[in-house]
């Protein structure tokens, strides 16, 4: 993991195009903006967590419900790309 400090007023550039900036320290708490492409999702950690939790339980059902769809295969690729991103990554937000 890499650590940086930021005063107010400073940011971080992720990837020539995804700004974080410190907005506001007050307490404990630190309010950031972030400035990233339409096509970039973020999340909240905790959203995202449930998000990952509930496409697991749809998938589980789904397949339990239906016996198994011709289309379930490329839906669990799809969604197993998503889990390693879910165990290595966290996401801002």
């Amino acid at each position: 993991m890499l650590v940086l400090t930021r005063k107010c007023n400073e940011s971080i550039i992720i990837s020539n195009d995804i700004e974080i900036k410190v907005l506001k320290i007050q307490g404990n708490q630190v309010h950031v903006g972030i400035n990233a492409p339409r096509s970039v999702t973020v999340y909240r950690e905790e959203i995202y967590r449930r998000v990952i939790s509930e496409n697991k339980e749809a998938v589980r059902k789904g397949a339990n419900d239906n016996g198994g769809l011709p289309g379930l295969q490329e839906d669990l690729k799809g969604l197993q790309q998503l889990l390693k991103t879910d165990e290595s990554d966290k996401p801002v937000k």
